[in-house]
């Protein structure tokens, strides 16, 4: 792989390339997942001594009113759960209408979409009183099978390198990146360039000839990997150097930010080709999961409105 402090001769071009996972972003979202689930995780916690009842039990619980799958907090929890996996399906709209600009980002959909997954199959626990029997419960597997397809999902998205506007950003523009982070951290630590690169030198090892499967595993593993360096590296630029001030906390916080996301981009481009191939693959099987399961949830609700546990006007 070429060097990227040596074609210094490049001119510098700013391509506000997105970060693998902007902690802002994802401060955020743990913010509006944990206010989301707050409402069906006290509801349970209320419930317990409701759920932990056998059929015939339950029905002669005080709560049973309220707390069955047709019952006011029940059936409320069914509502929305609904309501949040159609809502689900317009990130996919929104990828292929152009005209829907106007709405948002793609990744800013993404971000909607794939919180939304995560909080709905706890809803919908709620609403089912949290018994999953005939074909109830084949819909809620088909439903934590949906979400969890999209977690992987979501893990292959973020090491494709994009911008802000969750455009594909090419080899070229991810170098030009990495070379503007180096001259920064070189910058703020007061370290050679060249001192710089060698420092944060990922593992060059090919991802050519895997299988989708081993594929992943090599992504958990260069993950781990990364995670552990760049503890070896805060543990290393906090040492006093030689006739250099030691830098304070919020220089070292800064630069090792700026490290960590050179490292993601050095390994998101060694294993680009890799990651659109498996993600390639993804893309094949989440579509026919995520059809079944709201071919599921169709059916369980026709089903309701049809025995009159739900009735329109």
């Amino acid at each position: 792989m070429q060097s990227v402090a040596v074609a210094r001769a490049v001119p510098e071009v700013h391509t506000q390339v997105a970060a693998p996972a902007s902690r802002r972003a994802a401060a955020a979202d743990r913010v509006i997942l944990a206010a989301v689930l707050a409402i069906p995780a006290a509801v349970t916690l209320f419930g317990l001594p409701y759920y932990v009842l056998d059929r015939a039990a339950r029905v002669r619980h005080p709560a049973h009113a309220w707390l069955r799958p047709s019952g006011l907090v029940g059936l409320a929890f069914g509502l929305a759960g609904f309501a949040l996996f159609l809502f689900m399906w317009l990130y996919p709209l929104r990828k292929k209408c152009r005209w829907l600009a106007f709405t948002g980002a793609v990744g800013q959909w993404l971000r909607a979409h794939v919180l939304a997954g995560l909080a709905l199959p706890l809803l919908v626990a709620v609403h089912a009183g949290w018994r999953f029997e005939g074909l109830i419960g084949l819909g809620y597997a088909a439903l934590l099978l949906v979400c969890a397809s999209g977690i992987l999902g979501r893990y292959l998205y973020v090491r494709i390198p994009r911008s802000q506007g969750g455009l594909e950003l090419t080899l070229d523009e991810v170098a030009n990146e990495r070379r503007s982070l180096i001259t920064r951290i070189a910058a703020s630590t007061g370290l050679d360039p060249a001192a710089v690169e060698k420092a944060l030198a990922t593992d060059p090892q090919s991802y050519a000839g895997l299988d989708p499967a081993r594929t992943l595993l090599r992504m958990v593993a260069d993950d781990w990997t990364r995670w552990r360096e760049m503890r070896q590296l805060g543990r290393r630029w906090a040492r006093p150097r030689p006739g250099a001030a030691p830098l304070d906390r919020r220089a070292l916080a800064g630069a090792l930010k700026l490290a960590r996301r050179e490292m993601a981009l050095s390994q998101q481009a060694r294993m680009l080709e890799a990651t659109r191939r498996v993600f390639g693959y993804w893309h094949v099987a989440h579509r026919p999961v995520a059809v079944t399961a709201l071919l599921a949830v169709l059916v369980h609700v026709i089903v309701a409105m049809a025995v009159g546990v739900v009735r329109i006007g």
